[in-house]
């Protein structure tokens, strides 16, 4: 009984999470859509820019301690005290630096303008601080729901904020102040709804011991966001702000899909695997089904959304925004890998093994530096191929492990998700192929996405996909609840 009321908490919890991350992207979308109408992609290139550096240092609010926090099984209040108030101090220090670099990085990209809004934006530092050990804390309990009040109200409000500067005509600062009002209002919230709140007291032992744990974490967290945004950074200094904002929408768009799932999945498993992480048939049960239901969701949403890019840009960002169109397409094949990379990872966080994980992220940061630097000469569309490369060598680096931990490896992670990629690869040349018709665009596109979904369900229904049945049962089961 208490494993089946278990799996029944994990899954409501996911579909909180779920639920929470598809509401607020899908307001995220929209107000993306009305403000691209608005504002010209060189804003967008502006801020992508900008949160590059904010992104970076945003690996140290949490110091990989935020992670250790829902790893370890008996953390108290002290433990949450402690991490708090050293990542306050943290985030104080790291917005000054920000503070005092910021005229220097404008000066390398010839910009001053940058100035004002790199001091701006970098408040988000601070405001993080305050809001990253109660996700933590909701995490480790959780209480998702919480998440997902919060998330939406500030969502919601950033959005009117953002809209209404956009039509009065600040520009890119319209786009900077929706950023740092969303983070602080998802904050506000999320600080009144959780009943945790620090306690003056610090121990500097307690600290010590999860920073033993985390900072593998944040060492692997710090190469991988820099990594990741040093794409961002080469481009916006060789290539135009144009160029930038092309390839940046290009990369939103389908991850706007693949984060809600991701998060959805992180945030849930994790501490789920951590529970049992003595166990490790369960362990191995609990990656392997994690990996099939979320490439299932995942992998048909990507194809699909790749070949419906042309008619979907034109239509909803206007013909402007056509020349991203490459980069959703790549893009979408690499985020449909995603699902793996976060079971594997998260098995291997879930058993303790930070040692690991650190080496997997150098490994796989040689390789990504190497095809960065062997294709940015080229063009931009040549470093989005990169990116896909690097996705399938980073897909197999994370697998390897299991394959002596859990006893499941990479071939048996494919042949779990080959039925799915099959019917997804299916599904996409039909819909491709209905894009050719004469239709008029809105039409065409509205027949694309439904012929798509039914042959997606019917395909999955006749094939007896367990991963289709499993979905069902579950949604049964909360739809009596």
């Amino acid at each position: 009984m208490k494993n089946k009321s278990e799996n029944n908490s994990t899954i409501a919890n996911f579909i909180w999470r779920f639920t929470e991350r598809t509401a607020a992207q899908l307001v995220t979308f929209v107000v993306s859509i009305i403000l691209a109408r608005i504002l010209s992609p060189e804003y967008y290139g502006t801020i992508a820019l900008v949160t590059v550096f904010t992104t970076i240092l945003q690996v140290f609010v949490d110091s990989g301690l935020g992670t250790a926090l829902i790893q370890k099984k008996d953390a108290d209040d002290l433990d949450f005290s402690s991490v708090f108030f050293f990542n306050m101090f943290m985030c104080v220090v790291l917005y000054i630096v920000m503070y005092i670099a910021s005229p220097y990085i404008a000066a390398f990209y010839n910009d001053k303008g940058l100035t004002p809004i790199i001091r701006f934006i970098s408040l988000t530092i601070i405001i993080s601080g305050v809001k990253g050990i109660q996700q933590a804390y909701v995490s480790r309990n959780m209480l998702f729901k919480r998440f997902f009040f919060s998330t939406i109200g500030g969502t919601v409000a950033s959005a009117i904020i953002g809209i209404f500067l956009a039509y009065k005509g600040y520009g890119v600062w319209a786009l900077a102040i929706q950023q740092v009002s969303n983070t602080a209002i998802d904050t506000l919230i999320l600080w009144l709804t959780v009943r945790w709140k620090p306690k003056f007291m610090f121990s500097w032992q307690r600290l010590k011991s999860l920073l033993k744990f985390g900072w593998k974490l944040l060492v692997s967290a710090l190469l991988d966001t820099v990594y990741n945004n040093l794409r961002n950074l080469m481009i916006g200094k060789i290539y135009t702000s144009s160029d930038l904002a092309f390839f940046d929408q290009g990369d939103k768009l389908p991850k706007v899909i693949a984060t809600n799932i991701n998060i959805s999945i992180d945030s849930v498993l994790l501490p789920t695997l951590s529970k049992v992480q003595d166990k490790v048939e369960e362990v191995r049960l609990l990656t392997r089904r994690a990996i099939r239901i979320s490439v299932y969701i995942v992998a048909p949403l990507m194809i699909g959304f790749a070949c419906c890019a042309e008619s979907l840009v034109s239509l909803v960002l206007t013909d402007k925004w056509l020349p991203c169109v490459p980069f959703v397409r790549i893009l979408c094949v690499s985020y449909m890998l995603w699902p793996i990379h976060t079971a594997n990872l998260n098995a291997i966080k879930a058993m303790g093994r930070s040692d690991i994980f650190l080496k997997m992220e150098v490994i796989k940061k040689v390789v990504g530096i190497a095809l960065l630097v062997s294709t940015i000469g080229f063009s931009v569309k040549a470093m989005a191929y990169g990116v896909l490369l690097e996705c399938v060598i980073a897909q197999i680096v994370n697998s390897i492990p299991n394959k002596s931990l859990l006893n499941y490896g990479y071939i048996d992670q494919l042949k779990d998700v080959l039925p799915t990629l099959a019917l997804s690869g299916v599904m996409g040349i039909v819909v491709y192929y209905i894009g050719i018709l004469p239709l008029p665009q809105l039409l065409g596109v509205v027949v694309q996405i439904l012929t798509g979904m039914i042959i997606y369900i019917v395909g999955s229904y006749l094939l007896r996909f367990d991963e289709f049945r499993y979905i069902m049962s579950k949604y049964k089961l909360l739809v009596k609840k």
